[in-house]
C-alpha cells in the first residue's frame, strides 16, 4: 500500500534524506516543503499552498493522510514542531521542543552534560557582558566563545588571544549578530573531531558511520567558518574502540538524563530522533590514546555529513524513520557497507559572506554518469530558459563512494571536474586527514 510522506527541508541534507527514502521496498508519495529543485527532479511534490507556521503544516498533513513527516533543519525542531504534528496525531521523525534544547540552547546541554558527568570541556555561561570579559581576563587564551542559541554553524569563535575572544563578545552582545545575548565560554580542546550520528526511539539506537566535517571555507582549515565544505565517512579517528567508548560515556548517559530531565514535560523529554554527537578525539596523558569528549549536540543530520553517511547505509529508511517515532529501532533491519564516501561541496562566488545567483551550472549530466555518484541540490534554481542556475551559497554537493577512501575522493573530484560555473569554489583537501591516519597518499 502507498505511503505519503512530508520532508520538511531545502537543501543538500534534505536531498539526500529524499534520495534514502526513495530506496524504500514500499512505494512513496514524498512531499516537500518547501522542497528543492534537485528533490523536484528526481520525483518530490513541491507543496504549492501557502502555509504559515508548524500549525498550518501540521493541519495540511492531516488533511493530505500523510503517514510520516520527517524533518531535515534545526530550526523547526527548536521551534516545536514535533510537538504541533504530535497534539495532531500524526507521526513524525524528530525530537520534541524540549528535547531539541540539546541544540537549541548550548547552555542547556552544557548543564546537563555536568550535571550527568557526560565528557566535555569545562565552561562557563554568561548573559552580560562584562561579566564574561572578566572571566576571559581571568583565564586567559587559548579559548572558545559560543553563542548560547542556533547560529546556523557559525556561532563559535575559536580565540588564539583574549583580544580575539573579547572581539567574539562584541560581535554578539554589541552587534547582535545571532539574536538573545547568552554566551558560553569553555576551554579549548585539542585533538581531532568527529561527528556521530545515533538513530534513537528514545531508548533503543542504531550508531550510523561516523563522519568529518570541513567547516574552513578554504584548504587547510583556513578562512571563515561555513555551514560545511565537505565531509567522509566513515572517519578513522573514530575507531571501533572510541565509538564504543563514546556509546558507554555518551550516548547511553544522554539519552537516560534527557528521560529524567522531561519527565514532567507534556510531549515527554525522551530524546527521538537523530542525535548528532559532535566529538573531540583529545589525546589522553595516561597513555596517548584518544579519549572522546562532547563538542556539540545537534538535534538533527548535519549537513554535508549526511550526504556521506546515508550511502552507506542499507536499509528501508521509511521503516527506520518510523520506527524512531513510534517504534522500536532495534527491530529494524540494518546494513552498513564497508566502502568509504566523500562529499564536496561547491559553493557560489563570495561565499561565505556574499553568494553569487543566478550563474549558469553546466556538466551535471557528465558528472551523474560516473558511477556510484550522487549529486545533491542546495543552492540551485530554474532561471526563465530552463537552465539551471546558481541560488545561494553552497550550491551543490558531490559524494562517491568506493572500496578505499582514496578512490572515493578521487571518484568525487573526478565528477567535481565534470561541473563548472562561473565563481565556483571548493576545498582540494578533503578527507585528507582520514588518509593521513589510514597512511595513503593524497
Amino acid at each position: 500500500m502507498k505511503k505519503n510522506v512530508l520532508l520538511v527541508g531545502s537543501g543538500g541534507r534534505e536531498h539526500a534524506l529524499f534520495k534514502a527514502l526513495k530506496r524504500s521496498k514500499r512505494e512513496l508519495d514524498i512531499y516537500a516543503f518547501p522542497g528543492n529543485v534537485g528533490m523536484t527532479m528526481d520525483g518530490a511534490k513541491k507543496i504549492d499552498e501557502k502555509i504559515n507556521g508548524w500549525n498550518e503544516l501540521a493541519d495540511w498533513a492531516q488533511k493530505n493522510s500523510v503517514d510520516l513527516t520527517v524533518v531535515g533543519p534545526e530550526i523547526p525542531l527548536v521551534e516545536g514542531i514535533v510537538d504541533k504534528f504530535v497534539e495532531k496525531n500524526l507521526v513524525i521523525f524528530g525530537p520534541s521542543k524540549f528535547a531539541a534544547q540539546l541544540e537549541g540552547s548550548k547552555k542547556f546541554s552544557k548543564e546537563l552534560m555536568k550535571k550527568y558527568d557526560i565528557p566535555t570541556a569545562k565552561y562557563e555561561s554568561f548573559t552580560d557582558k562584562k561579566s564574561a570579559e572578566n572571566y576571559i581576563n581571568k583565564v586567559g587564551a587559548p579559548i572558545v566563545v559560543k553563542y548560547s542559541g542556533l547560529a546556523a554553524g557559525k556561532g563559535v569563535s575559536v580565540c588564539e588571544t583574549v583580544e580575539q575572544a573579547k572581539k567574539a563578545l562584541d560581535d554578539i552582545f554589541d552587534d547582535g549578530i545571532f539574536g538573545t545575548d547568552c554566551v558560553v565560554i569553555e576551554e579549548m580542546m585539542f585533538g581531532e573531531e568527529a561527528s556521530i550520528f545515533v538513530l534513537t526511539d528514545g531508548t533503543n539506537y542504531k550508531i550510523l558511520p561516523s563522519a568529518q566535517d570541513h567547516k574552513r571555507i578554504f584548504d587547510n582549515d583556513q578562512g571563515p567558518n561555513t555551514g560545511g565544505m565537505g565531509a567522509y565517512s566513515p572517519a578513522p579517528v573514530a575507531d571501533k574502540k572510541l565509538i564504543e567508548e563514546v556509546e558507554k560515556t555518551i550516548i547511553i548517559p544522554t539519552l537516560e538524563a534527557m528521560k529524567k530531565e522531561g519527565s514532567a514535560e507534556l510531549f515527554g523529554g525522551e530524546y527521538r530522533g537523530l542525535l548528532y554527537v559532535g566529538i573531540m578525539a583529545t589525546e589522553n596523558a595516561t597513555g596517548g590514546l584518544p579519549t572522546a569528549k562532547v563538542v556539540e549536540f545537534n538535534c538533527r543530520f548535519g549537513d554535508p555529513e549526511t550526504e556521506a553517511v546515508l550511502p552507506l547505509v542499507n536499509c528501508d529508511w521509511f521503516d527506520v524513520f518510523y520506527a524512531s517515532a513510534v517504534g522500536d529501532v532495534s527491530k529494524i533491519e540494518w546494513n552498513v557497507s564497508e566502502n568509504f564516501a566523500a562529499t564536496i561541496v561547491l559553493a557560489s562566488r563570495g561565499y561565505p559572506e556574499t553568494s553569487q545567483k543566478g550563474v549558469k551550472i553546466s556538466g551535471l549530466e557528465e558528472a551523474q554518469k560516473i558511477d556510484n555518484v550522487d549529486i545533491y541540490h542546495a543552492g540551485t534554481a530554474i532561471n526563465e530558459n530552463g537552465e539551471l542556475i546558481t541560488n545561494g551559497g553552497r550550491v551543490l554537493a558531490i559524494t562517491a563512494w568506493d572500496e578505499t577512501l582514496k578512490k572515493a575522493i578521487d571518484k568525487a573530484y573526478s565528477a567535481v571536474g565534470k561541473i563548472s560555473f562561473d565563481g565556483m569554489q571548493y576545498r582540494k583537501d578533503i578527507a585528507k586527514k582520514g588518509l593521513v591516519r589510514l597512511g595513503e597518499k593524497a
